[in-house]
């Protein structure tokens, strides 16, 4: 009897699941809609990369008149006479490369930050952290590009004035007589700039950003933005003005031993009268050249950023 029994207890109870699993109506499960999102880091690239370009427009001038502070050691005066007897034909001469450099350094600058610092941050990486790696690791991308910065060096130095035509003709006569590794001379100095002053740079605009009142009209808006660029560029472009002195007196030779970065400040400490200050020749107008320089990108970035992210 108690078999027949659970075989009936049985058989009710699959009858009764079979009626309820034909009568049941199935509930549809809402499935996420997943849009197609596209790569936003790009914009980062043409933003940085158009900042620059209207900057060297603008500025390169002023940049060559440095130059020469810089490369001599004399007042702006004299390299003001310097630049004046060769004439308006080379006071342009030697832009394109700065032009294409800096274009590409900045596009690099913004894009890789970008791109490296936004998989920190969502890693929970302490930002501070993040926007220092992220900046150090753009600036070595930046490093990448010299040899613009190399040509450029020579073209502009009075010494091959007849020497090389133009760019084309420059990068071909080193590639021919030196070979690769003479358009990285100089690369230690730039490294030792760059990634110090990228994470300082993004971090320091990042702070007075935040704390600098928020305007309304556009025209307060680029204001702004300009003084903030301008003041953070001015004050670190000051602070490592003796690595560029450096860099500019190795990329002035052509052939030779590369030397080091050490032995060039020593060098150049000996030529200017073991006299730290005289590293500072051209360091007022060199601030004059940052302030509008980083006042330009900073301000050209955020105009190009609104128009792409709009």
């Amino acid at each position: 009897m108690s078999c027949e029994r659970k075989e009936k207890e049985m058989s009710e109870r699959h009858i009764l699941e079979r009626a309820l699993g034909e009568s049941a109506v199935p509930v549809p499960v809402p499935v996420p809609s997943v849009r197609p999102r596209l790569p936003r880091h790009w914009k980062e690239f043409v933003c940085g990369g158009g900042a620059a370009f209207c900057n060297i427009l603008i500025s390169y001038p002023l940049n060559k008149l440095i130059f020469r502070q810089m490369m001599h050691g004399v007042e702006t005066q004299f390299a003001f006479h310097q630049l004046r007897k060769e004439g308006l034909p080379f006071l342009y001469r030697g832009m394109l490369p700065p032009l294409m450099q800096r274009s590409l350094s900045m596009s690099l600058m913004f894009g890789v930050y970008d791109e490296c610092l936004q998989p920190l941050l969502e890693s929970k990486v302490n930002p501070y952290v993040a926007k220092t790696c992220a900046g150090f690791i753009a600036g070595c991308f930046e490093a990448t590009l010299m040899p613009f910065e190399r040509v450029q060096t020579l073209l502009i130095h009075p010494k091959y004035h007849k020497k090389f035509k133009n760019t084309a003709d420059a990068a071909t006569h080193i590639a021919k007589h030196y070979g690769i590794k003479e358009f990285y001379r100089g690369l230690m100095p730039i490294l030792l700039r760059n990634g110090p002053t990228n994470a300082l740079f993004f971090i320091i605009r990042d702070e007075v950003k935040d704390r600098l009142p928020k305007q309304e009209r556009a025209l307060y808006q680029g204001l702004q933005n300009f003084l903030a660029g301008a003041t953070i560029g001015a004050l670190l472009s000051t602070l490592y003005y003796p690595l560029n002195v450096i860099k500019i007196a190795m990329q002035c030779q052509l052939g030779g031993p590369h030397r080091t970065v050490r032995y060039q400040f020593n060098y150049i400490l000996h030529m200017r009268g073991s006299k730290f200050a005289n590293f500072y020749h051209g360091a007022l107008l060199n601030i004059s050249r940052a302030f509008l320089s980083w006042g330009i990108i900073n301000a050209s970035y955020e105009v190009f950023r609104k128009l792409l992210y709009s």
